[in-house]
């Protein structure tokens, strides 16, 4: 049976505070003997250790070393130093799931925070087997995709171009086209996100490691799903008559926003009794479906800093006073209160374009109230670190 402890932890990058199917979904074995969960919970409860991960490539910028990138297993050592330009595009899509990961949670108590100088870029947070570390572990799987089929479209790589197998005629519902252009090589990105980004947890044959590469899987699908077929008009008067088209990735906010409300919807799950998949964790609540992100443990509420958790809680964090949603006082400082600040704001006003071709602003003074989030007090800190 394995183990539901996962023993190698994800992890890190730099700058702190601040068709598609999701995968096939592993079939159940039915129902595990009683004394089954108590062991399960168990075997989370044991501490990991804290390790590295290909996630620090992206602090590493054009420096991308393969000897110096600690956490990565012998297979993507072996394909960093093969394809030393894939590491780089690898690198910049770091940079940008990142951004996005902490665009997704900006008004949320877990902002997708990095820690600077730290190889496990997201700290302690990950090793927790939470919806978080569901949600990032399928979005860094989404921008792995998402950064080599770009390089590939744009003739960066040496390893692939434009999607070979578009030529010829195809049809949509509109009719025939040809097949034209640069198409996005979709399946060349999926196939090496897989083999790099899956390696290690095929190493490990437990628990985590079907969460971590069924979630990865849902990332590198969540990309896919938003290919479009763009096209241009040959004819007269630019009529339709004849059409080039091609396929192109839609933008990464868009697989952002997917997997955002996949991470809301997110199944808490459990190995089933032969250690092979998953089941539902309360039998309340709807089976997980392919498309649905899974994860083993309740989040921490992200309130206070929590060492052990990797929680750097709300203090300081700007809140909306208006709101009642989850950017809101209320709920971003969890009832600790609030601080206001009033601070002037130098922004450009009154734009005017001017001929030829400039456009001339002035600069204007405003002031506005910030509300941050109280601390905590410093007994209540104090238990939880």
């Amino acid at each position: 049976m394995l183990s539901t402890n996962r023993l190698e932890a994800p992890p890190g990058i730099a700058v702190a505070p601040g068709r598609a199917e999701c995968g096939a979904f592993p079939r159940t074995a039915g129902a595990a003997p009683r004394i089954y969960l108590p062991f399960v919970l168990i075997l989370l409860a044991l501490p990991p250790r804290t390790d590295s991960s290909w996630w620090y490539i992206g602090a590493l910028g054009a420096r991308v070393i393969c000897d110096n990138i600690p956490g990565l297993v012998n297979k993507q050592r072996q394909l960093c130093q093969r394809y030393p330009d894939i590491m780089q595009s690898v690198g910049e899509g770091a940079k940008e799931w990142i951004r996005e990961c902490q665009h997704q949670f900006r008004h949320h108590r877990w902002n997708c925070s990095t820690l600077d100088r730290d190889h496990t870029v997201f700290g302690r947070v990950m090793l927790r087997s939470s919806r978080e570390a569901a949600f990032v572990y399928a979005i860094s799987s989404a921008g792995v995709v998402y950064a080599i089929t770009r390089a590939c479209s744009q003739g960066d790589l040496k390893a692939c171009g434009c999607d070979p197998l578009k030529r010829g005629r195809a049809k949509d519902e509109r009719g025939e086209f040809d097949w034209g252009g640069c198409s996005d090589n979709i399946n060349y990105g999926i196939r090496f996100a897989k083999a790099f980004v899956d390696a290690k947890e095929k190493k490990v044959k437990d628990a985590r490691a079907l969460m971590n590469l069924h979630n990865n899987r849902c990332g590198r699908m969540a990309v896919k799903r938003f290919l479009k077929l763009e096209c241009k008009c040959h004819g007269v008067s630019g009529s339709c008559t004849l059409r080039t088209c091609w396929l192109a990735m839609s933008d990464f906010r868009k697989t952002g926003d997917y997997l955002r409300k996949k991470y809301n919807g997110a199944i808490q799950v459990i190995m089933n009794q032969d250690g092979t998949g998953f089941t539902v964790a309360n039998k309340n609540f709807r089976k997980p479906t392919k498309t649905d992100l899974v994860y083993f443990e309740n989040s921490p509420d992200y309130c206070v800093m929590d060492k052990s958790a990797g929680s750097l809680g709300t203090a300081g964090r700007v809140c909306n006073k208006m709101s009642r949603g989850t950017d809101g006082c209320e709920v971003m400082c969890c009832g600790r209160g609030y601080d206001t600040t009033r601070v002037t704001r130098v922004t450009k006003c009154e734009c005017k374009f001017h001929w030829c071709c400039a456009v001339r602003c002035k600069e204007c003074e405003d002031t506005v109230d910030v509300h941050t989030c109280k601390a905590p007090k410093r007994a209540e800190w104090l238990d939880q670190t």
